[in-house]
């Protein structure tokens, strides 16, 4: 073969063969961003939820906060979680998740902020996202107004009321508002559970589903419940991961978790 014949070959043979496939596998690495997550001490479900839903690129990294007595207040008051917030801001994430829905219920609305601020100082200025009103931001983006309110099965009914009270205050009407049933105490509920009491109880003339508790595993569920009701279904810590990738510009990364995503 004629050295000219033998090179024009080769470079097809180049051209046309499969780029190499790199040898590393995932590996976690944080290489969009890193996010924290402030959950208590006892609860498993934030930080691997978020795990689930994150998309590639961006990881998850969590923050055990001891309550100091039962309540919605148990948490939120300092020194533990501002001590955890300034921890996180070491691993410089992007942005802090407050996983814990009932400070919102108790505090009140006008509450928010306030204890948004108190954090961001500890964090020197990382943004710190709530969880209901990550909520309230999801439900408008839906266009969402008559709301299906879900709580798990540890809430109180003192709780219960408060979250309905909390959401009324924002401007948004209640078509119902429960505990899943029975009551007990806080443990893993079964995705089949969830899904299958959501899909009994949510009445019709509800637009938007929100099923609060960032302790209450459940957005393994939000499609299925979706294609079953027809209408948005939103979870405590799927709104927390979606305010935050909105705020940093990886929203539309993150999929097949409802369409808040989408």
């Amino acid at each position: 073969m004629k050295r000219r014949d033998f090179l024009t070959l080769a470079s097809v043979g180049a051209i046309g063969a499969p780029a190499q496939s790199s040898p590393w596998r995932p590996d976690g690495v944080g290489s969009l961003a890193r996010i924290g997550v402030l959950t208590p001490h006892f609860d498993p479900v934030p930080e691997s939820e978020m795990s689930a839903m994150a998309p590639s690129g961006v990881s998850v990294h969590a923050a055990r906060v001891q309550r100091i007595r039962g309540g919605g207040r148990g948490f939120d008051e300092p020194p533990h979680v501002d001590d955890a917030a300034e921890q996180l801001s070491g691993l410089t994430p992007r942005v802090i998740l407050y996983a814990w829905t009932t400070s919102s219920y108790v505090r009140g609305a006008e509450g928010d902020d306030p204890l948004r601020a108190r954090l961001e100082k500890r964090t020197g200025g990382i943004p710190v996202v709530l969880t209901c009103p990550a909520a309230v931001a999801a439900l408008r983006s839906l266009g969402g107004q008559r709301l299906a309110l879900i709580h798990p099965p540890w809430f109180s009914e003192q709780t219960n009321a408060k979250g309905a009270e909390y959401f009324r205050s924002r401007g948004f009407e209640l078509a119902f508002c429960a505990r899943i049933t029975p009551a007990r105490d806080f443990t893993e509920v079964p995705p089949e559970e969830v899904y299958e009491w959501t899909r009994t109880n949510v009445p019709r003339q509800a637009d938007a589903v929100f099923i609060g508790g960032n302790g209450l595993r459940a957005v393994g569920v939000i499609h299925a419940l979706e294609e079953t009701l027809g209408r948005p279904v939103l979870t405590a810590n799927q709104v927390l991961l979606w305010e935050a990738l909105r705020g940093i510009g990886l929203s539309s990364k993150a999929k097949d978790y409802g369409r808040v995503f989408s």
